[in-house]
């Protein structure tokens, strides 16, 4: 665990085994068309979710998305069988995606998640989280002090939640109107990246910014069902049931001027083929490239 935490210059995993990869769709250009792809949904309403996916199924046809979509695990067909039903099915609420348009961006974009850690095996309940001995708990990294982001549990008790509310009406803007993390536990390759943007993101933030804050970390594929039937966008297959996705706060940095900056950095990561980076407005989701922690690079950035 230690090198995890402190060798910067370390690689971020575990040796590649032998034998040559396949070669990875062009996920570059994937996401350019998924960009065109949404700006043509931004003026259907909430009540246009039947013309939507009609324009969805059209478009999913062309070939700027067909090496992505058919290198998933479900492949081609049933993926864009899921894609237009979650269009189909969309409903607008507090917990959804914020438009149709929204909707899309992040489904699309999640199948970068599912192509590059789709095939394997999530955890399956939230017990196999905890009791994963590969993951790491944060609490215990907290208090010795081998953490450079915030984080906070989802509040468990009545008692907890109306101290919460109490807290945001005394002090509005204090901390990220976030739940909190379901489970504290995640991946040592996740921790070393968070520490890392953390770093970054101090040394270019205004002065007096607050660390980086993660919303969520590792999950398990119980625990995404749940939130789908909440009517969150909880894509599955998810990188966040196999550690290596999580989501960095982002809205509550506007209070500081800094959300351009933190912005600008995870672009930047995903241009350097580090990320995959999804918008989800408050929140923005980050999966790790598998080579990043695989260790076939030979270093960090720095």
């Amino acid at each position: 665990m230690t090198v995890w935490l402190t060798d910067r210059g370390a690689a971020l995993g575990r040796p590649l085994t032998a034998g040559r990869a396949p070669r990875e769709p062009d996920v570059a250009h994937f996401r350019a068309a998924v960009s065109e792809l949404v700006a043509e949904f931004t003026e259907f309403g909430n009540k246009d979710a039947q013309s939507a996916e009609h324009m969805l199924a059209r478009r999913l046809g062309e070939n700027h998305f067909t090496a992505v979509l058919e290198a998933t695990p479900d492949g081609r067909d049933e993926t864009v069988a899921r894609l237009l039903s979650e269009v189909r099915t969309y409903a607008p609420g507090p917990r959804s995606a914020s438009s149709i348009a929204a909707l899309i961006r992040i489904s699309m974009l999640a199948q970068i998640d599912a192509l590059w850690w789709g095939s394997d095996p999530g955890y399956a309940t939230d017990a196999d989280v905890l009791d994963a001995p590969e993951l790491i708990d944060l609490d215990e990294l907290a208090a010795a002090g081998k953490l450079k982001f915030s984080y906070r549990h989802q509040a468990g008790t009545l008692w907890l939640r109306a101290a919460r509310s109490a807290e945001r009406r005394a002090l509005p803007g204090r901390s990220p109107r976030t739940a909190g993390i379901w489970l504290a536990r995640t991946t040592p390759q996740a921790v070393a990246w968070l520490n890392q943007l953390a770093d970054d993101f101090a040394m270019v933030a205004p002065a007096d910014t607050p660390a980086l804050w993660v919303t969520s970390l590792a999950r398990s594929v119980e625990h995404q069902r749940r939130l789908r039937e909440l009517g969150y966008v909880a894509p599955l297959p998810s990188a966040h049931c196999v550690g290596y996705a999580f989501d960095v706060e982002m809205a509550w940095y506007r209070r500081f001027h800094a959300h351009r900056w933190l912005r600008g950095l995870l672009l930047d990561l995903q241009r350097a083929g580090e990320v995959n980076v999804i918008d989800e407005g408050q929140a923005w989701h980050v999966c790790l490239r598998p080579a990043m922690v695989h260790g076939s690079r030979g270093h960090r950035r720095s």
